[in-house]
């Protein structure tokens, strides 16, 4: 039974996705349509149909236009052969001017104006050369030019729907109306057709207007009563009241709704006995009955599958709503999950290098020494004929001598131990051949004990990278799941705000109000964009918020009346203005000393020196890679120390030349001016507030020299006006002849008139210059950053006027 249930689902699922393929891919769809707008014709002569949906899809889908050509042609002929004349002239017409304006760029724009001219013109032609017109017809064929221009702007936001080329999450209320039009103008391809006494356009229309109002209610199921019946009354001028009968069906059938397909279909009912009785009397009561009665009988039929997957689409439906939220929980929820696993993997990988490290570190010692020494007894004592008195009998003293003289020889302090030296030459008959040989496996020991040493950091530092990233990642997927606020109290204000200086807002979603942590997305419509997100909106937020408020990012659309996407966020409270003057050894193109300034994100800048050991293109090269590295690494969102230490690390373990670089970090908190030094091996730094200096200064070794350290974070609160001053060793053990440089370092930057962050480092590394005579005898690099408050380039716009109104 299992197997032939899934079996039948299988079957359905296929013809589905066939039949997709069949209506929608190969275009057997528009044909349709075509065929029946080729048969449509309104006020008995104007047919603006046909050409305005040819025009369509030839803009949007020109390779379905030769088949749309011929379902058109096909339609027309059935109702006359005056009228497909009629069409093949005004198509031909279309196509020559397109092929003439071929080279415009903006084929949008112009279209309408194709289709106006394309479509009076075989009347033109039609009433000059074979027949006398009136008046009347030529207002009938201006009308019907006119309406084929209108027509083709609807059309074009209906081929979409009907014959789409991706997936569409909504529709916009403009979409829902033109595909109305489209489908009423559909059904007028239908009029003629009927079954006895029953019009099959008025069964099509009713079963239209009762599963619109099923899905979206008594607002969409009165406009397409009211925009179906009108394009019918206009094709069937005598059946007028049908308009009034499938508004008031839809109205009531839309109130209805909440009593499933039968209280639709009793909406339906009630209005045609209204309409109908008051409209022409009870004689054409019983067909319209009918009428109804088969459109319901249909809607009866229809699956509520297929109901449910067209309410998908239209907005404000519980179906709408829930698949948005359904689909944002969902891509949501397997994005953290995703991100949590690897944070997971992560942090059991860098467990993992730490009990390896921790249980190797465990025994090795002493395997180590015994491995050694067998070495040595292995070459000395194997031939020897006292080996069965030393180790055998003797065992715990020769072996206390040999571990007591390999810790001696390791030490570099053997020769000085007299008295072990004559204990050792009693005991041994070959002493001087086994200090030789432990000699010679010595350098090996060091170097195996180096190379496992390396290993041992080497793994340290991968489990210290790999718990670094694993808390950004589980700090990420933490973002992640955070809900959504509801703020309904701040949004009824900025769209009262917004809307009272005239904007039309499409969607607002606010994500964060906390104090410099703001969050807002909105979306809306401007005619030709001016910048007024900056000048405009964001001061408005900023009044309403009690905080600057700035433009994040934007999407502005190119085309009139589009919709423009905003993103606003906090402004930084402070901002940062920097000035570097730097120098190479004796004059020479490139210095050993490297600097960055850098934005971390989440409000933090950082300024940085590294000064590479010694001068020229090598230093050069490793101070460039420290803060390339520290540039990555920060910006990763890893803490400094765990960063600073990993570039410590690389910088170590890549390589067994003794090139060392220090690092004079600071970072910025831009929403306070809290700052944080890490000084590795670098020298003090200086922070000016007015008539005051301070040093900050700490005592790490440079990077590289030892694998294993702890980075000293010294912290400090600027304020707005300060001068933080970095420089590398060159300028603060540049000064000659000066006792206390310190001293003179602090008169000389007091002393300073200028504020200006460039003109400051610029005198200071003059200054040094000049005790020197001119020399430059080491490299020289100062950076000075200036703090400031960030003064917003447009004021706020206060709103409580709109409010007294």
């Amino acid at each position: 039974m299992g197997i032939g249930i899934s079996s039948l689902e299988n079957w359905k699922r296929k013809m589905g996705e066939q039949t997709k393929v069949l209506f929608i891919e190969r275009g057997w769809l528009l044909f349709i349509v075509g065929f029946l707008l080729g048969r449509a014709i309104v006020l008995s002569s104007v047919s603006p149909f046909a050409l305005s949906f040819l025009a369509s899809v030839w803009l949007m889908r020109k390779e379905k236009s030769l088949k749309v050509v011929t379902a058109t042609l096909l339609g027309a002929i059935t109702i006359h052969w005056q009228h497909s004349l009629y069409i093949m002239g005004s198509m031909f017409g279309l196509f020559l001017l397109a092929f003439l304006f071929q080279r415009y760029r903006n084929q949008q724009q112009i279209l309408p104006i194709l289709v106006f001219v394309a479509s009076i013109l075989p009347r033109i032609v039609s009433y000059t050369v074979f027949q006398r017109v009136e008046v009347y017809d030529w207002v009938l064929a201006l009308v019907e030019a006119s309406l084929s221009a209108i027509l083709v702007l609807i059309f074009m936001q209906s081929i979409p729907l009907i014959s789409p080329k991706r997936y569409k999450q909504s529709l916009k209320n403009e979409e829902i109306v033109c595909m109305i039009i489209l489908l009423a103008s559909v059904l007028t391809g239908t009029i003629g057709w009927h079954i006895n006494d029953v019009s099959l356009e008025q069964i099509l229309s009713r079963y239209l207007v009762l599963w619109l109002a099923y899905i979206g209610g008594a607002a969409i199921g009165s406009t397409v009563g009211v925009v179906t019946g009108l394009i019918l009354s206009l094709a069937n001028v005598a059946s007028l009241y049908q308009m009034s009968l499938l508004a008031f069906s839809g109205l009531l059938g839309g109130l209805l709704k909440d009593g499933k397909k039968f209280g639709v279909g009793m909406g339906l009912f009630v209005g045609t006995l209204l309409i109908g009785i008051y409209g022409e009397g009870v004689q054409a009561l019983t067909p319209s009955m009918m009428e109804s009665s088969f459109a319901v009988l249909l809607f009866f039929l229809t699956p509520e599958k297929w109901i449910r997957k067209l309410a998908r689409f239209i907005p404000g439906t519980n179906e709408h709503s829930q698949e948005q939220e359904q689909y944002l929980q969902k891509v949501r929820n397997v994005t953290a999950n995703r991100v949590e696993q690897f944070s997971e993997v992560f942090q059991a990988l860098s467990k993992s290098f730490s009990q390896v490290q921790w249980q190797t570190e465990g025994d090795s010692e002493s395997k180590e020494t015994d491995y050694f020494l067998s070495n040595v007894t292995e070459k000395t004592c194997q031939t020897c004929f006292k080996k069965d008195k030393c180790w055998a009998q003797q065992f715990d003293k020769t072996y206390n001598y040999m571990q007591e003289m390999m810790s001696e020889l390791d030490a570099g302090t053997y020769q000085h131990k007299r008295k072990l030296q004559h204990e050792f030459e009693n005991h041994c008959v070959k002493s001087k051949k086994v200090v030789e040989t432990m000699q010679h496996e010595l350098s090996f020991f060091q170097a195996n004990q180096k190379l496992k040493k390396q290993v041992l950091e080497s793994r340290r530092f991968v489990a210290d990278q790999l718990s670094g990233v694993s808390e950004v990642m589980g700090d990420f997927a933490k973002e992640i799941l955070k809900e959504r606020e509801n703020h309904e109290l701040q949004e009824e204000e900025i769209v009262h705000a917004l809307k009272g200086m005239g904007f039309e807002i499409e969607k607002l979603d606010i994500y964060s109000l906390d104090a410099g942590n703001v969050d807002i997305e909105m979306t809306l419509s401007f005619y030709d964009y001016k910048g007024e997100g900056a000048k405009i909106i964001a001061p408005v937020l900023s009044e309403i918020l009690s905080e600057t408020i700035v433009i994040k990012h934007e999407e502005i659309s190119p085309f009139p009346n589009g919709y423009c996407y905003f993103s606003f966020g906090s402004a930084k409270k402070f901002v940062i203005d920097t000035g570097v003057s730097h120098a190479a050894k004796d004059g020479g193109l490139v210095s050993g000393d490297s600097y960055s300034t850098m934005e971390l994100g989440a409000g933090k800048y950082a300024v940085a020196i590294s000064d590479g050991m010694g001068n020229g293109e090598r230093a050069h090269v490793e101070s460039v890679e420290t803060l390339r590295l520290l540039q990555q690494i920060l910006q990763s969102g890893i803490e400094e120390k765990v960063a600073i230490k990993s570039i410590n690390s690389i910088l170590s373990l890549r390589t067994t030349d003794e090139i060392f670089s220090t690092l004079d970090l600071a970072v910025v908190d831009l929403h306070d001016a809290a700052v944080r030094f890490l000084k590795i091996g670098s020298t003090p730094s200086f922070i000016k507030r007015g008539d005051q200096l301070m040093k900050v200064e700490s005592s790490n070794l440079p990077i590289g020299i030892i694998r294993e350290f702890d980075v000293e974070v010294v912290s400090e609160q600027l304020k707005a006006g300060d001068l933080l001053i970095m420089m590398s060793d060159g300028i603060f053990e540049g000064p000659k002849h000066i006792e206390n440089v310190d001293m003179w370092l602090k008169r000389k930057i007091r002393d300073m008139e200028t504020e200006d962050p460039q003109a400051v480092a610029d005198l200071l590394l003059e200054e040094v210059v000049r005790t020197r005579s001119g020399a430059i005898e080491d490299d020289m690099t100062v950076v000075v950053a200036k703090i400031q408050r960030n003064v917003p380039e447009w004021a706020n716009i206060p709103i409580y006027e709109n409010y007294a109104q």
